[in-house]
């Protein structure tokens, strides 16, 4: 092919050189990127390109996650500065939200707990995300009852991050058959790719291979019949389902 004699920041500048001349920029940019393709691709990325990327739901995502590579943490700190500064309900429920997700729910779960409180203290969001922590924390039978009780109280509300941590909790006190009813039925009427990897993990685990290569051609197919935008979007799970898949087969 007649890229193969070009570097792959050439082929960046030049690819930057084109989005500088559909979208108006000055016309130094294509001086810096030509004169330096390496640096210059960096920094016209980072100043022109990443923030007008902020504007679609792609870009907004592609920004958070280049946001979440070069400072991991800054979500958390951030969180942790909004909730000292007031300790809201909604800046408790992000400090709680940003250490669940650094993989800290015994820190998140008294802060979930505190939040049930006032006009919130029957909030069906909040119980879904204290019954999250719950299952990360290995209290999954206490996951399972806040979850039932809420099914009690509110039999109207639906979630399906909800319904998915009902099912990996029952699945995580070893009943097979209940939580296979619970993940067939999420993936019946989910729009997204985490059940099939939960529920695929959980087979593996059970040592049900064959149903696991089932799944993840399942869920592969149906991703081939989206745009590439929502492929992008789901390539986290895809790419774990194939991953999966590839275990499932292995001799």
């Amino acid at each position: 092919m007649p890229y193969l004699g070009l570097g792959l920041h050439v082929i960046v500048a030049l690819c930057f050189a084109v989005h500088a001349v559909r979208s108006g920029q000055d016309r130094y940019w294509l001086m810096i990127l030509f004169m330096f393709p390496l640096l210059g691709s960096v920094v016209y990325g980072f100043a022109i390109w990443l923030p007008e990327q902020r504007h679609t739901q792609h870009g907004r995502a592609l920004v958070g996650n280049v946001r979440r590579l070069l400072d991991p943490d800054r979500e958390l700190r951030e969180a942790q500065d909004a909730y000292e500064t007031a300790a809201t309900t909604d800046n408790r429920l992000r400090l709680a939200d940003a250490l669940l997700g650094k993989q800290r729910p015994a820190d998140a779960l008294p802060l979930y707990r505190a939040s049930l409180s006032g006009i919130h203290r029957e909030d069906p969001d909040i119980q879904v995300k204290l019954a999250h922590a719950l299952l990360e924390n290995g209290e999954a039978a206490q996951a399972q009852a806040v979850l039932d009780e809420l099914i009690a109280r509110r039999p109207d509300f639906r979630s399906p991050d909800g319904h998915l941590i009902y099912a990996r909790a029952i699945a995580a006190q070893g009943d097979r058959a209940k939580a296979r009813d619970e993940f067939e039925t999420l993936l019946g009427y989910s729009s997204g790719f985490e059940p099939y990897v939960r529920y695929a993990e959980t087979l593996v685990g059970w040592g049900e291979l064959g149903r696991v290569r089932e799944l993840c051609v399942q869920a592969q197919t149906r991703a081939k019949r989206l745009p590439a935008y929502a492929r992008r979007m789901n390539k986290p799970a895809l790419d774990r389902l194939k991953a999966l898949e590839k275990q499932a087969s292995a001799p």
